[in-house]
């Protein structure tokens, strides 16, 4: 079955950085697209960046450009998010989830998530 574990996530302060990773099981992790997901309480889903199947080309929300990078490991099905000079603002459950932008509405296709919460 498919598997998505997001690991990573904690507390930091605000210019603080943090790096998620994903170990995936169970699919061919090279023949998709990737993708990196949060949400805050009381709001929904947001899409944060995607990344295609070979690591070669990527897509990051206005939000987290410039401080947020993407990348991922085929050899060893693991995709990764380095979170730079974070804000509060960035406290959210992170998600990671198989499929470009449009997995944002296929909830089955995200793990579990692991938080991250901002704060001084």
């Amino acid at each position: 079955e498919v598997q998505l574990m997001e690991s990573g996530g904690g507390m930091v302060q605000p210019g603080g950085s943090l790096r998620l990773s994903c170990a995936a099981s169970g699919f061919t992790f090279s023949d998709y697209h990737m993708t990196w997901l949060r949400q805050s309480p009381g709001k929904g889903p947001e899409w944060v960046v995607t990344i295609d199947q070979y690591g070669d080309k990527t897509a990051y929300a206005d939000t987290v450009k410039g401080r947020f990078t993407i990348s991922r490991d085929n050899a060893k099905n693991t995709l990764s998010l380095q979170m730079n000079n974070l804000q509060p603002e960035d406290t959210a459950l992170y998600y990671c989830a198989r499929g470009g932008r449009n997995t944002l509405t296929k909830r089955r296709e995200w793990g579990q998530g692991t938080q991250v919460t901002v704060s001084s």
